[in-house]
């Protein structure tokens, strides 16, 4: 049913926005509402720990799924109109130079408050996607290095402190330092170490489809650690497919947004790619033990309706974007070559 309504919403959005550059025009607007989408939450119940979701009668969805879609645009539009004053302006800063507070301050502003409300619910996978975002657009915009290594200093420094004072957040982190404490306690398996087991029985080529047993993990094997599921039964190969369609996916996202003349459209591709491969590698990071887990959904695989209608959102939008890239541009006349001016004799 949502994946139906999610195509049935690729359609429209490819029908409806014949030209990307129309949503530069809504930047303000999408930013508002964005914000509105993540305080809604905090009005509702909590659900397994997070203030992320909405319920009404029998359905339920989340709103940070669509405000991410809001924020790219917003952070695009922002960008673009003022890249020139985030490159050449403002002082240096152990060799790094930072633009004036009142070109900055306004979209650094709009991003505290969209990673305080979301840390306020508990939804840290969706707040370091906005992070990790912001910062990838901020460095496409200006072209500076040096905004990849303040974005790593900051989100060390956030991480650790959210991992010391969250007490749900600095479970998770002691469950990735050390995934078999339970095992040793006497308690079993936790879902991670039970994520570790599936994919050591899955070997180089899996169980076969529908043989393995990552149903122990509990309600979370068709959600968070979905990608578990697939490396069991599956196993390596299978995994490293998927995870090929998805390099496919994004790679072409960025192809479609570097063919671009706009600025705005380079960064919207470049922001919406970047959504999808920052989830792919939270997720996966998170089940494989590499990264302590965030509760985030994985890109058309993992149950969740939000997510799945949103991400076919994504995918509309960068098939008009690559639409136009692909479309053919007007000649230019060649350098020292005055073009001929044609008389009106209407």
């Amino acid at each position: 049913m949502w994946s139906t309504l999610g195509v049935g919403l690729f359609i429209v959005v490819v029908l409806l926005i014949r030209d990307h550059r129309a949503l530069q025009r809504y930047a303000y607007l999408s930013v508002a509402a964005a914000l509105g989408l993540m305080i809604l939450p905090i009005f509702f119940p909590a659900v397994n720990g997070a203030r992320i979701w909405i319920r009404v009668g029998g359905l339920s969805f989340q709103p940070g799924e669509f405000a991410k879609i809001l924020l790219a645009v917003f952070f695009a539009a922002y960008l673009a109109a003022n890249r020139a004053a985030l490159a050449h302006t403002g002082r240096t800063v152990w060799k790094i130079r930072f633009p004036t507070g009142r070109v900055l301050g306004p979209i650094v502003a709009i991003w505290l408050v969209s990673v305080g409300v979301l840390v306020l619910e508990r939804d840290l996978g969706t707040s370091l996607l906005f992070f990790g975002l912001f910062v990838i657009m901020l460095y496409v915009a200006t072209g500076r290095t040096g905004w990849i290594a303040v974005g790593l200093l900051l989100a060390a420094a956030g991480a650790f402190l959210v991992g010391s004072l969250e007490p749900h957040v600095h479970s998770r982190v002691q469950d990735w330092l050390d995934p078999f404490a339970s095992i040793r306690a006497g308690q079993g398996p936790g879902q991670l170490a039970q994520s570790l087991f599936a994919f050591a029985a899955g070997g180089m080529f899996g169980t076969g489809l529908g043989l393995g047993h990552s149903v122990l993990i509990g309600f979370a094997t068709k959600s968070d650690f979905i990608l578990a599921t697939v490396g069991e039964e599956l196993g390596l190969v299978g995994l490293t497919a998927v995870f090929l369609l998805y390099a496919l996916l994004v790679g072409r996202g960025y192809r479609a947004g570097l063919a671009l003349r706009d600025a705005f459209g380079r960064l919207l591709a470049v922001g919406l790619s970047s959504i999808l491969a920052l989830q792919v590698f939270v997720i996966a990071g998170g089940v494989m033990g590499l990264i302590p887990l965030t509760g985030m959904a994985m890109p058309f695989l993992a149950q969740g309706g939000s997510s799945v209608v949103t991400n076919w959102v994504i995918v509309a939008l960068l098939v008009r974007v690559s639409d136009s890239a692909r479309a053919p541009h007007p000649e230019l006349p060649a350098a020292g070559v005055i073009a001929p001016v044609v008389e009106d004799t209407r």
